[in-house]
C-alpha cells in the first residue's frame, strides 16, 4: 500500500510523528520525500524517524536535529545503532550546493551514516559521507541511496558508494546514443533526422514528468496503459468529432499535446510528426524510463545532452559546435555581470549562451548563499531562550525560503502575470527572460539551441531561427553589453541575396509584446532595418557590405557584433587569422579600428577545430566598442589630422588641379594629364596614410596578444593541457588595473524582519521590492 501526502488546510500529516504539523514549505518537502522513501525505496515507517536530536549539540552551532534518519532495520533503530542514511530537506528551488548542507553532513558524520541526502523543491542529490575527516564541503556526489533490501547488503552498499555522479552523466549520455542507434537501425534515418526524433521523445517525456509527483515517470508501462485508454475512449470520440485528421496513434496524439505545450518556445514546426515506427518509439521510452527528467539535475541532463549533440552532429554540422575550452575562455575573459544583456548572433547549439547563463546564475546563487549565511548567523546570535528557539527557527526558515525565490524560475505565464501587475520578479527570472538572446540561420540549430538551454536550466526564450545579420525581438543595434560568437567562416553573402517579406515579423501578438518590452518607438525604429530594405540586398544593411569592402561572413559579423553592442560594450569572436593580417582586408581592419578597441588577441592551435571539420587557423579576438567619449575623441583626432595634412598638400594639389583645368591652346597633352592624375592620386593616398598615422599615434593604446600551443583539446577531440586558463588568469587583473571597460555590477541589499519574516530587496539603493510569490 502506497503512502500519500495528507494535507488539511494549512496542515500536513507527519506519519513518523503520528500527528499534523503546520505545512511550511520545508515540511512539505520533507513529507514528500518520506512518501518517496516508502513508495519507491520500500522502507518502512518503523525504521525511520524525523527531527532526530543531535546529542551534545551546542547552541549557536546550527540546527540541532536531522530532518530524516533511516536505519537498516526497525531493530537497528530500537537498539540505537548507527543509521545508514541521513536526509536534510530545504524549501529552496535552486541547484544544490555543498555549502548549504554542511550542517546536515556533519550530523551524518556524527551518526556514522555512509549516505547523506540533500533534497529541495528542485532536485535531490546523494553524497558519500567521508567518515574520516570533517570536510568543509560535501564529499563525492553519488548516484543513489540503497533501497530497503540493498540496505542490508554490504556489497550492494559498497557498489552504490562507488557510483559517482560523473558515472550518471556518462550513463545518460550513453543511453541517448543507444536511443539514437535504435532509430538509425530500425528506421534508417540520417544522424540529424534521428536526433530530431529523440528530441521529440525527450520533450514528450519532460512534459509528462513536469508533474510534481516524483514517481510520475514516463515509463513504457504507463504509456501502454494510457494508450489503451486513448484507443478505447478518446480516439473514437476525436475521429467522430473532427474526422480522419484525428485518426492518429497515441504516440502522435501525445506529440500533438507536447507541441501545444511548447508552442511559444517554437521547438517544433506546426506540421512536425513522429517519423519513427511505434516499435522504435516504445523501445526508446523503455530505455529512458530509468530517468525522471524533471528531477534529474541540470548538470547531468545538460552535459549529457551536450555530449550527445557533439557526437551526433559531425561533418557538415560540426561547424555549429565551439569546443568547451574556447567557450569557457571567452566567457571568463568577458566576465558578464548580472543585468548585462548578452547575445550570440550565430548561436549554433547554444554553447556560448548556456555558459554565459550558468556563469551569471552562479554569481546570483553565491550572492544569495552569502545572504542566507548572514540570516543564520544573526538568528544564532539572537536566540536567547529555549522557548524562543522554535518560533525563531520558523521565522529564519521563512526568510531563507523567500531569499531562495531569487534563484527560482516560475512558468512563463506566472512571470508574465507578475510583470503586468508590477510584482516581484526574481533575479534568475530576469536573467533567463530578459538578458539572453541568440539567433541562428539554420532552423535545426536554432531549435537545438533552445532544447540544449532547457536541458541546462533555461534561458532559451530569446533564441530565434533567423539570419543573424537581421534584427528580431530584442536583437537590434546598441542594445547589448556582451556578445560572444563563432561566426561561419569562408562563406560569402552575395549582392543577389535580398531581404524579403518573409523576413518581416507579422505576428501581431508578438509585435505587441515586443513593443511593450522595448518601447514602441525603440522597437519600431529597430525593425526599420528589415522593413525599409525589403527587396534590397542584405549587404546594404552594413557599411562594409554597402561599400563593397567585403562580403565574407566572418567580416560582416564583426561589424554586426559592433553594431549590436552598446557604446562601451564588449565582444569575443572566433575568427580566421586571415582577417587579422591579409592585405585585401586592410580597409576592413581600418574601419573596425575606427569603431572599437582591440582589448585582447589570443592565437589558438589549428587542432582545436579539427574534430568539427575546420582546417583554418583561428584567433580569439576581443573588442570593445568605443564609448561615446572615445568615438568623439576618434572623430576629433581625425578631423584635426585631416585639416593639418590637407593643409600640408593644399598648394601641391591646387597646382595639379589648375594644370588639369587648362583648356584650348594651353591644354596639356594626354600623357602629361595622365601623369598628373596619377600624381594627384598618389598624393591623396599619402594624405590618407598620414591622417591614419597621426590618429593612431594620438589614439594609441596597448593591445595584449597571446599565443597558446595547447587549448585543452587535441585534433581528435581528446583532453589535453589547456594554456587558455593561464591566459585568463593573467588577463583579468590586467584589464581591471587598466580599466579596459567599465564594470556595471548591480548592488543588492536585503532587509528582513526577525519578527515577521518579511523580506525586501533593495537594488542600487533606489529600487525596493517586497519578495513574495
Amino acid at each position: 500500500m502506497s503512502l500519500e501526502l495528507q494535507i488539511n488546510g494549512n496542515k500536513i500529516f507527519a506519519p513518523l510523528l503520528g500527528k499534523e504539523l503546520i505545512m511550511t514549505p520545508e515540511e512539505h518537502v520533507r513529507q514528500k520525500y518520506i512518501c518517496r522513501l516508502v513508495n519507491h525505496y520500500e522502507y518502512t515507517l518503523e525504521q525511520m524517524a524525523q527531527e532526530v536530536k543531535l546529542t551534545g549539540s551546542k547552541r549557536g552551532t546550527g540546527r540541532a536535529s536531522a530532518d530524516i534518519v533511516i536505519w537498516r532495520s526497525k531493530e537497528d533503530k530500537l537498539k540505537k545503532l548507527n543509521p545508514i542514511i541521513v536526509v536534510e530537506c530545504k524549501a529552496d528551488y535552486i541547484t544544490i550546493k555543498s555549502e548549504d548542507y554542511y550542517q546536515g553532513q556533519n550530523y551524518a558524520r556524527f551518526a556514522n551514516a555512509p549516505f547523506f541526502v540533500t533534497t529541495n523543491e528542485k532536485e535531490t542529490k546523494v553524497f558519500k559521507v567521508n567518515l574520516a575527516v570533517t570536510p568543509k564541503t560535501l564529499s563525492d556526489e553519488i548516484l543513489d541511496i540503497p533501497n530497503a533490501k540493498e540496505a542490508n547488503s554490504n556489497d550492494k552498499i559498497q557498489k552504490l558508494l562507488e557510483q559517482t555522479k560523473a558515472f550518471e552523466r556518462d550513463e545518460f549520455s550513453k543511453l541517448l546514443f543507444q536511443c539514437h542507434n535504435v532509430i538509425r537501425n530500425n528506421d534508417k534515418l540520417s544522424p540529424e533526422a534521428a536526433f530530431d526524433e529523440i528530441s521529440k521523445i525527450l520533450f514528450m517525456k519532460i512534459r509528462y514528468e513536469r508533474n510534481p509527483d516524483e514517481d510520475n515517470i514516463f515509463t513504457l508501462k504507463q504509456f501502454e496503459k494510457q494508450e489503451s485508454n486513448y484507443e478505447k475512449n478518446i480516439r473514437p470520440v476525436n475521429v467522430k468529432r473532427n474526422g480522419p485528421k484525428d485518426d492518429i496513434p497515441y504516440m502522435d496524439y501525445w506529440f500533438e499535446l507536447t507541441k501545444d505545450e511548447f508552442e511559444e518556445d517554437e521547438l517544433f514546426d506546426v506540421n512536425d510528426k513522429i517519423r519513427i515506427k511505434q516499435g522504435s518509439f516504445k523501445e526508446i521510452v523503455k530505455k529512458l524510463q530509468k530517468y525522471n527528467l524533471s528531477t534529474t539535475s541540470d548538470d547531468v541532463k545538460g552535459i549529457a545532452f551536450e555530449q550527445f549533440l557533439g557526437g551526433t552532429f559531425r561533418g557538415e554540422l560540426g561547424q555549429f559546435f565551439t569546443p568547451r575550452t574556447v567557450v569557457d575562455f571567452i566567457v571568463e575573459v568577458l566576465d558578464p555581470q548580472e543585468d548585462e544583456v548578452m547575445c550570440d548572433p550565430c548561436c549554433g547549439s547554444g554553447g556560448f549562451l548556456i555558459k554565459a547563463f550558468e556563469y551569471v546564475r552562479e554569481k546570483i546563487e553565491n550572492d544569495i548563499k552569502l545572504e542566507k549565511d548572514k540570516v543564520n548567523k544573526t538568528f544564532d546570535e539572537i536566540k536567547t531562550a529555549d522557548q524562543d528557539e522554535e518560533k525563531l527557527n520558523d521565522i529564519s526558515n521563512e526568510i531563507i525560503h523567500k531569499l531562495g525565490f531569487e534563484t527560482q524560475i516560475r512558468k512563463r505565464e506566472e512571470q508574465e502575470k507578475a510583470k503586468k501587475a508590477g510584482k516581484y520578479i526574481s533575479r534568475l527570472e530576469k536573467l533567463s527572460s530578459a538578458c539572453i538572446f541568440g539567433t541562428d540561420a539554420n532552423p535545426r540549430m536554432a531549435r537545438t539551441a533552445k532544447m540544449n538551454m532547457i536541458m541546462h536550466g533555461d534561458g532559451h526564450g530569446g533564441v530565434h531561427h533567423r539570419d543573424g545579420l537581421l534584427n528580431i525581438n530584442g536583437i537590434f543595434e546598441n542594445r547589448f553589453d556582451v556578445i560572444l560568437t563563432n561566426p561561419p567562416f569562408g562563406a560569402r553573402v552575395e549582392k543577389s541575396l535580398l531581404i524579403t517579406k518573409a523576413d518581416q515579423l507579422t505576428d501581431e501578438k508578438r509585435i505587441a509584446k515586443y513593443k511593450q518590452m522595448y518601447g514602441e518607438e525603440t522597437y519600431a525604429k529597430a525593425m526599420l532595418q528589415v522593413d525599409n530594405n525589403v527587396d534590397k540586398p542584405l549587404l546594404n544593411t552594413l557599411h562594409i557590405g554597402k561599400n563593397g569592402m567585403s562580403g565574407l561572413t566572418e567580416v560582416l559579423f564583426i561589424e554586426r557584433c559592433i553594431r549590436l553592442l552598446k557604446p562601451g560594450g564588449r565582444t569575443g569572436i572566433v575568427l580566421p587569422e586571415g582577417v587579422l593580417n591579409t592585405q585585401n582586408l586592410a580597409k576592413v581592419r581600418e574601419y573596425f579600428e575606427s569603431t572599437a578597441k582591440i582589448i585582447l588577441i589570443t592565437s589558438i592551435p589549428q587542432d582545436v577545430f579539427m574534430k568539427s571539420g575546420a582546417t583554418v587557423k583561428s584567433s580569439l579576438v576581443f573588442l570593445k566598442k568605443f564609448t561615446n567619449e572615445e568615438a568623439k575623441q576618434w572623430k576629433d583626432y581625425t578631423a584635426q589630422a585631416t585639416k593639418t595634412v590637407k593643409a600640408k598638400y593644399k598648394d601641391e594639389l591646387e597646382e595639379i588641379k589648375t594644370k588639369l583645368a587648362l583648356r584650348g591652346k594651353d591644354a596639356l597633352d594626354a600623357t602629361t594629364k595622365k601623369e598628373l592624375r596619377q600624381q594627384k592620386k598618389k598624393i591623396e593616398a599619402q594624405i590618407q596614410e598620414e591622417i591614419k598615422a597621426i590618429v593612431k599615434e594620438k589614439f594609441d593604446y596597448d593591445i595584449p596578444i597571446a599565443t597558446v600551443e595547447k587549448a585543452g583539446i587535441s585534433s581528435t577531440g581528446g583532453v589535453i593541457d589547456n594554456e587558455l586558463t593561464d591566459i585568463q588568469t593573467e588577463y583579468t587583473p590586467y584589464r581591471i588595473k587598466n580599466e579596459l571597460w567599465k564594470e556595471l555590477k548591480p548592488k543588492f541589499e536585503y532587509k528582513w524582519s526577525s519578527k515577521t519574516g518579511k523580506v525586501e530587496r533593495i537594488k542600487n539603493d533606489t529600487e525596493t521590492q517586497l519578495i513574495e510569490w
